[in-house]
């Protein structure tokens, strides 16, 4: 039997994240309205945008910096990153997008193990939507 290698813990739960945020942010019938524009459309048709970079895995993974997104806006717009911090600081509270570029330094190295409860976790907020 072949071991799951971290990276391959890593891809799986950017897609059940990715999948969860997209619907976190649609309606029953599963239309979203982009954090960034007016776009309006199916979450299967939408990114999940990140204000701050996936790259930083400190806030990968945190749910407010993230959010349905248009593709457009996401990747040919650079994320709109102006309009996205003014969005987040709207749904969470003035600061947020602060404290999220501050979070961004932070170092954090997960092990499987970790990956694999957050893939569970967010499995099991899928089931109940």
């Amino acid at each position: 039997m072949k071991q799951k290698t971290l990276s391959s813990y890593i891809k799986a739960l950017d897609k059940v994240f990715s999948e969860y945020i997209r619907q976190r942010d649609s309606d029953h019938a599963g239309i979203g309205k982009c954090i960034t524009c007016n776009w309006h459309g199916h979450w299967k048709d939408a990114d999940c945008g990140h204000f701050v970079s996936r790259a930083e895995k400190s806030v990968r993974w945190d749910e407010k910096n993230c959010a349905l997104q248009c593709k457009r806006c996401n990747g040919f717009r650079g994320g709109e990153q102006f309009l996205f911090a003014k969005e987040i600081d709207k749904k969470y509270g003035n600061g947020t997008a602060e404290k999220l570029q501050l979070k961004r330094h932070q170092t954090v190295k997960l092990s499987t193990f970790e990956l694999q409860a957050m893939i569970d976790h967010y499995k099991t907020l899928l089931k109940s939507k």
